[in-house]
């Protein structure tokens, strides 16, 4: 108690300086993730993924980025066991954040899409379990979580795979495939505008307001998706066949139209990845502030301040502007050859999965769904269009994260430990 009334405001700072430097962990290397299948099948440049990526990110993370952080502030821990020992609380979350943001910088840096969700889940654990004691650790929440991350890129990759099938079978097996795809892009942009506004409605905007039934949420999301299959409709009306190009590549006038689809599922799983994801950074900055605040009470329950969902949005932003390149190369352009068609399916499938997982609390990793997703897609095609050397450093990459976090957590736990008792 006496640490945390003498050094208060250095944690807090400290806390928020680290929850910066995750946040900019997870913009560098996982939105790259959410944004880099539309790079890799051309359907927006570089600069237009990272402008789309700004907006919705930002908009994901502070109005849908609740409930995930509660879990990753709470649910890992029993907050009953440390009500006497506030300032190892404190020190813990401080060396969860600091790990995971030096294991993102290392990984992001060899463009690796790793899981920024393993990366802090290992680090809360590796610090509770070694620094405090192995029963501080809600084993049962963990394990939850850890199938998780199993089930997410199964999910994702199935879900691909059928949505993927049925473009084929729709559109790009047809006697005339423009005209079945001018007829039926339109219903997958409702799609994706119906889910995402689902889930949101459902789940998200409690703290700013927002407080609607069921029923209201489905006719507003009814309302949104229309609006947004129209302004899709309106878009694609400008396209027209080209036969040149379409000569040399049977699908070149049809990826076009597919191009249109991508910018609304980019929107989509950006939305859908700062909601999800912005937890990661934000939920050890909480529980720094929260139990500072309460001048050493360990709460059950504290309200997520405003202020931190923005430093967690903007630290997102921050990193995929000066860093998130390097990921966006390996998911767009190494594992399968992309194109908008297939590149769509992959973005909604994720996005999909990722906006339920958000909707339920559960902290998945939206790389494993991403890249469960671009795997799918791939195998849709037969195996042989995948590159299976990038997919088993990408897998590596994956074993390797959980103890790397744990690892450095507990060694700057034990640091902070000595620094300030």
């Amino acid at each position: 108690m006496e640490i945390i009334s003498q050094y208060g405001h250095i944690l807090v700072i400290m806390a928020c300086v680290f929850g910066f430097f995750m946040a900019w962990g997870v913009g560098a290397n996982d939105v790259a993730n959410a944004m880099g299948t539309s790079v890799g099948s051309k359907a927006l440049t570089l600069k237009q993924a990272i402008m789309i990526a700004i907006v919705f990110e930002f908009l994901g993370a502070y109005l849908a980025g609740g409930a995930v952080t509660a879990t990753i502030r709470k649910g890992i821990i029993d907050p009953a066991i440390l009500s006497g020992t506030p300032d190892l609380l404190v020190f813990g979350m401080l060396s969860a954040l600091l790990a995971a943001g030096i294991w993102l910088l290392i990984a992001t840096h060899f463009g690796w899409p790793v899981s920024t969700t393993h990366s802090i889940v290992g680090a809360i654990v590796g610090f509770a379990a070694v620094g405090i004691s192995v029963d501080a650790v809600n084993w049962g929440k963990v394990s939850k979580i850890v199938a998780s991350w199993v089930v997410s890129p199964v999910t994702a990759g199935l879900i691909a795979f059928f949505l993927f099938r049925s473009v084929q079978k729709l559109i790009l097996d047809t006697d005339n495939p423009f005209a079945n795809a001018k007829k039926y892009i339109p219903g997958y942009i409702f799609l994706v505008g119906f889910m995402v506004s689902m889930v949101t409605f459902t789940k998200g905007l409690k703290h700013v307001g927002l407080d609607l039934s069921w029923g209201q949420s489905a006719l507003a999301s009814i309302g949104i998706a229309v609006i947004i299959m129209l302004i899709g409709m309106k878009m694609q009306k400008r396209i027209t066949p080209d036969p040149e190009a379409d000569r040399e590549h049977h699908f070149t006038s049809v990826e076009k139209l597919f191009g249109i689809l991508m910018m609304f599922t980019a929107c989509a799983m950006a939305f859908a990845h700062g909601s999800n994801d912005v937890a990661n950074a934000v939920g050890p900055l909480a529980a720094v502030v929260g139990v500072v605040s309460a001048g050493g009470e360990v709460a059950q329950k504290s309200a997520m301040p405003v202020w931190i969902l923005l430093l967690g949005g903007g630290g997102i932003v921050a990193g995929l502007v000066m860093y998130g390149h390097k990921v966006i190369a390996t998911v767009g352009n190494n594992i399968t050859e992309l194109t908008p068609s297939r590149g769509f399916a992959a973005t909604l499938a994720a996005a999909t999965t990722v906006v339920f997982a958000s909707g339920t609390g559960l902290p998945i990793s939206t790389t494993h769904t991403l890249v469960g997703a671009v795997l799918g897609v791939g195998l849709a095609r037969g195996m042989a269009a995948l590159n299976l050397r990038i997919v088993g450093t990408i897998f590596v990459s994956w074993v390797v994260t959980l103890p790397a976090g744990a690892g450095l957590a507990i060694m700057f736990f034990f640091m902070f430990k000595g620094m300030f008792t």
